[in-house]
């Protein structure tokens, strides 16, 4: 494994009346990235962040920012996420019927591309694009909703997927998103992630935002 490890802090649990303080704490503790989740209310069943979000988080943070595309048809708003800031657009392989065309897409924008598995959808369905992505997101709830429980069932797909990259495109980086904590976060690490997404362990945290931050972190190797 070359690629170090990330904890991408998802402003999901965030104090949206105070977005702009919070990131800035989430980067000053340690956070790597900040993962934005952007839902369009058919894909799953929530409505949240448009671009302006993501113009926001950039006007305040260096950090890269990490959007994941919860969204029907997301080729229709690859350009207006790029241009907003994204550093990195992630999109469902369940969403994407032209998945080649639509990770070419994103790299022509300037943008890192990342492609998502759901819990129940099999690994197979990214084998053909692993060589030419730099992130792979597995799902550990069904999407939607922060602070759902952790679907242990995936963590296969994890040891599967790094085994994968390992022959194919070992600087890939291979992430987890859903019901991160200090409990499940071991968990995924053991299995072969080297990318976490925490919202309620860190934005809800009771020792506040720093400390979660700090103690997910004391779980990476060093």
């Amino acid at each position: 494994m070359t690629a170090p490890y990330i904890l991408s802090a998802s402003i999901l649990s965030a104090d949206f009346t105070h977005l702009g303080e919070q990131i800035k704490e989430v980067e000053k503790a340690g956070a790597d990235w900040i993962h934005v989740d952007v839902m369009d209310g058919h894909f799953v069943p929530n409505l949240t962040m448009g671009p302006f979000i993501v113009e926001a988080c950039r006007r305040v943070t260096q950090l890269p920012l990490d959007v994941h595309l919860m969204i029907e048809t997301p080729e229709n708003l690859l350009e207006a996420y790029a241009r907003a800031g994204s550093t990195i657009l992630t999109v469902h392989v369940e969403t994407c019927p032209n998945l080649h065309r639509t990770l070419q897409t994103i790299h022509e924008l300037g943008c890192k591309a990342g492609v998502v598995l759901n819990p129940a959808t099999p690994v197979n369905l990214v084998e053909p694009v692993l060589h030419m992505i730099d992130l792979v997101l597995v799902m550990s709830v069904n999407p939607g909703y922060s602070g759902q429980i952790f679907l242990p069932e995936v963590l296969p797909k994890l040891t599967n997927l790094r085994s994968d990259l390992e022959k194919i495109n070992p600087t890939a980086f291979l992430e987890i998103d859903g019901g991160i904590n200090s409990n499940t976060l071991p968990l995924a690490l053991k299995a072969g992630a080297n990318a976490f997404v925490a919202a309620h362990a860190i934005f809800d945290y009771p020792g506040g935002i720093s400390a979660g931050v700090h103690q997910l972190r004391s779980h990476f190797p060093d």
